[in-house]
């Protein structure tokens, strides 16, 4: 995977330390994921609300990259395929190492497990 490959844009910045979506209506996430184009940040499939799916189906963003730290992996929704690395994006390239997965602190349920989906 290369930095010319049509729906990344390595200069655009995280939207955020979490997902947009979550953090505007109080909800939590598992992990986050960033869209390698404009840089939203969603949570993932694993979520209750799973925002990054519903972000490549509202804007046709396909490519995605792990905003977990460590996680270098990139993921694109249009074909299915996922990538173990690829260009550097613009940083920060993870949410705070001290924010909680599943996260944000303090607005995890107890019983957040039996939550998860897939």
């Amino acid at each position: 995977m290369t930095s010319d490959i049509s729906g990344i844009d390595p200069s655009v910045p995280p939207s955020g330390a979490g997902c947009v979506e979550c953090d505007e209506a109080g909800g939590w996430w598992f992990h986050l994921r960033r869209c390698a184009q404009c840089g939203h940040i969603g949570c993932c499939d694993s979520s209750p609300a799973q925002h990054a799916s519903a972000h490549y189906k509202a804007t046709g963003h396909p490519l995605m990259r792990s905003f977990e730290p460590g996680e270098e992996w990139f993921w694109n929704f249009a074909t299915g395929q996922m990538y173990e690395a690829g260009p550097e994006l613009a940083p920060p390239v993870s949410h705070p190492a001290d924010q909680p997965a599943p996260g944000p602190a303090g607005r995890v349920p107890a019983d957040w497990a039996r939550t998860l989906r897939g």
